[in-house]
């Protein structure tokens, strides 16, 4: 007891040495303890003389401590993520996007004990890893694939997996609809994928609370089909087949954040199987709560780092009594974000404004055989009874007729509304049609409204110089739009230019207050920006949470904190 008493109030004297050792042994690589120990020496020669006569203990201990620390915990301060310069991949100076890791062969006993949890519902066909182990939609790629897809049936079966691979410190990586498009669902240290896609039931409907209690395997999409014959829909639409755990985890949006919000102010509760198994329920079912930490919050956007997602209860909506979708065009990109900005602080409660620039407009016609006229151009939607959606058209069209706006139409008739916004939904599909065997790397910053017009026209200039074909679409109400970078994967030179046009758009819009993902998510493609928009004392807080719910580094290791991030 004497000596851990000592020991401990050894370690709170050193704690500078100790936290720069950390830094030298991770970051500088170098091999032996002895020229560190002097270094650190060297640099703090005004320490008191009692603190220095102990140092050498002190740092050898805690060097030894550190070393099976980060051999056991490689995201610590991960030395297989550093490339021969030392950089670290997602790091802030990384131009990297194949993500590298560290990967060991799961265990026969991991995987008997797999077998008996999921039965048929486990596979190790490489076809399947493969599949699972590179996103749908997006340029990322990483070293390894899984070792093993499981597939869950129930709640149950999510705990004894996850306490499985606690035991035997494989990591764990969830899978659902495959759409997220910044590498989260990449297995850059291999392991065990779960996919969710199995579990896609509703649960309970409280029709006259207007709420719905499903699992994280259920689609968006599916969902609003169970609910539209009880008059309720669920508001947020994201990309055709995401998932409603996906959506959680990636805190996504969508074309109606502007009126309903985004995953954060429509998710009541949630149940998280946490890294050791255990399932927590985050909330009650009551509209509002002050009771506690905010649960729900934290793991809505936690992309699978801190627990896998078992259930959702969701708020929901009454479908709108009525609507108007009305589109209008526009000579310059900026005159049509004036519109968006104008109609916005009008205070007319629109439920969409998306802006798609010419290029968009091009690919659009050219997929779904259209002849759109190829210039900027507005699709509004505006709901109420009739009258009020039609006197807020009126209103609409006003603005647009006072900013250089011109051919103004609208739609009222249900099914002509459901095929133009099925439109605008499979933008990106349209982007590949126009130019076949290319990959995307989509942009996804957030402004203050006021600052989008100017944003927006100083990219359009960077991309229409740019030799690739570049596209534009936004979510114009909340100062949020993506660019759509075309790229020949084969050429080096494509890739370096696509990711040119995407830096200078992060850093713009970091400059006005932006970040660098309104509704994506971070993954492995945004860790690099996290720094510069957040500080590294929000970075260190983050990294702190993960260390105390995930301890052994099991939960989807190396995606949203930087790798360079130590505490």
């Amino acid at each position: 007891m004497a000596f851990s008493s000592w020991f401990t109030r050894l370690r709170s004297s050193s704690k500078p040495f100790i936290c720069n050792l950390r830094y030298s042994l991770i970051h500088r690589t170098r091999s032996q303890n002895s020229q560190i120990i002097e270094e650190l020496i060297s640099e703090k020669k005004q320490t008191l003389a009692w603190a220095c006569s102990l140092l050498p203990l002190a740092l050898a201990v805690s060097a030894g401590s550190l070393a099976l620390q980060t051999q056991n915990n490689p995201s610590f301060c991960d030395a297989s993520d550093l490339d021969t310069r030392g950089v670290s991949l997602g790091g802030k100076s990384s131009t990297k996007y194949l993500v590298k890791g560290s990967h060991k062969d799961v265990p026969l006993e991991l995987l008997k004990e797999l077998k008996a949890i999921c039965q048929d519902n486990m596979t190790r066909d490489y076809d399947e890893r493969y599949f699972h182990g590179k996103p749908q939609n997006s340029f990322h790629k990483a070293v390894n694939i899984p070792d093993v897809v499981v597939s869950p049936r129930s709640e149950e079966e999510v705990s004894k997996i996850v306490k499985c691979c606690n035991k035997y410190k494989v990591p764990i990586v969830p899978y659902g609809g495959a759409t997220s498009l910044e590498g989260h669902t990449l297995s850059p240290h291999g392991g065990v994928c779960i996919d969710m896609t199995l579990m896609k039931r509703v649960k309970s409907l409280h029709v006259e609370d207007m709420d719905v209690v499903v699992e994280p395997g259920i689609g968006w999409m599916e969902l609003n089909e169970y609910l539209e014959p009880y008059g309720l829909f669920f508001p947020l639409d994201p990309g055709p087949g995401a998932t409603i755990g996906g959506m959680c985890a990636t805190r996504c949006s969508g074309s109606l954040a502007v009126r309903y919000g985004t995953m954060r102010d429509n998710v009541i509760n949630l149940k998280v199987a946490l890294a050791n198994g255990d399932i927590v329920k985050t909330g009650s079912r009551a509209r509002k709560s002050a009771a506690g930490y905010d649960l729900t919050r934290l793991m809505i956007g936690s992309e699978g780092t801190l627990g896998v997602i078992t259930e959702v209860t969701l708020r929901l909506q009454k479908i709108p009594q009525f609507s108007v979708v009305a589109m209008c065009n526009f000579p310059t990109i900026k005159d049509a974000a004036d519109v968006a900005i104008a109609t916005m602080l009008s205070g007319i409660q629109v439920s969409r404004v998306e802006l798609l620039d010419e290029v968009q407009v091009r690919a659009i016609n050219i997929a779904n055989g259209k002849n759109f006229p190829e210039v900027p151009t507005l699709m509004f939607e505006l709901v109420g009874t009739e009258a009020y959606s039609r006197e807020q058209t009126l209103i609409v069209q006003n603005i647009v007729s006072m900013h250089n706006g011109s051919d103004f139409i609208f739609a009222e008739d249900p099914e002509a509304k459901k095929e133009l916004w099925k439109i605008r939904k499979e933008a990106l599909w349209a982007c590949f049609a126009m130019v076949p065997n290319s990959e995307a790397m989509i942009t996804d910053v957030c402004v203050p409204l006021s600052h989008l017009a100017e944003l927006i026209s100083r990219s359009k200039e960077e991309l229409d110089a740019s030799s690739l074909v570049c596209m534009v679409v936004a979510h114009a109400g909340d100062g949020n739009f993506h660019t759509v970078i075309l790229f020949d994967p084969s050429q080096e030179e494509h890739r370096q230019e696509a990711e040119r046009l995407n830096h200078f758009m992060v850093h713009t819009a970091l400059a006005m207050e932006g970040t660098c993902t309104g509704e994506h998510g971070v993954g492995t493609g945004k860790m690099k920006y996290l720094e510069e928009e957040l500080g590294i004392e929000a970075l260190q807080t983050m990294k702190r949470i993960k260390a105390a719910l995930d301890p052994n580094n099991i939960m989807n290791p190396g995606k949203l904190i930087p790798p360079h991030v130590c505490f």
